[in-house]
């Protein structure tokens, strides 16, 4: 993440951002906080939100941190942000990072309500938004790296492990 805020069109968004609360916390601690916009629990609002700075020319790095919070923004990312370049005949390319995990279930099972992996299902509903699951921890790097400097025109989802934060 410290990498990717070098780039000063990059903005982290999200829930427990600027504060701790969830294990994707830790990796955004050491970005500037004026780099962090902190929001509450509103999930289509917070890729209404990416959408208009991606929009605007910024980098949005969206953190939702599981699958199952992510579903909540549904609507704004297959059927706006996914779409947008192909509405707009490619008048409008924003790049957006969304980056989503499986929740862990180690060492305290949250309940499935927590630990969906709906990576399979949203490859088959983005068109143009690339969905990378990051099953092992030296695909991270690459992963972002490629969504940052990616000149193609799509957004990237990236999809970590919550138990990988342990245990990798």
């Amino acid at each position: 993440m410290e990498w990717l805020a070098q780039d000063p069109r990059v903005l982290f968004i999200g829930q427990a951002v600027e504060v701790p609360g969830t294990a994707m916390s830790n990796t955004v601690k050491d970005i500037p906080i004026i780099r962090r916009i902190e929001l509450p629990v509103a999930e289509e609002m917070q890729m209404g939100m990416t959408i208009g700075l991606a929009l605007q020319g910024f980098v949005p790095v969206s953190i939702y941190p599981r699958w199952n919070f992510l579903l909540l923004a549904v609507n704004q990312l297959i059927n706006h942000l996914d779409k947008i370049s192909i509405m707009s005949n490619g008048g409008y390319r924003p790049k957006a990072i969304i980056r989503t995990g499986i929740g862990s279930e180690r060492p305290l099972h949250p309940q499935h309500q927590h630990i969906g992996d709906f990576t399979e299902a949203f490859c088959r509903m983005c068109s143009t938004i690339e969905v990378i699951r990051l099953d092992e921890p030296e695909q991270i790097f690459p992963a972002y790296q490629k969504a940052l400097l990616r000149e193609d025109g799509r957004c990237t989802l990236i999809v970590e492990w919550g138990d990988y934060y342990n245990e990798k």
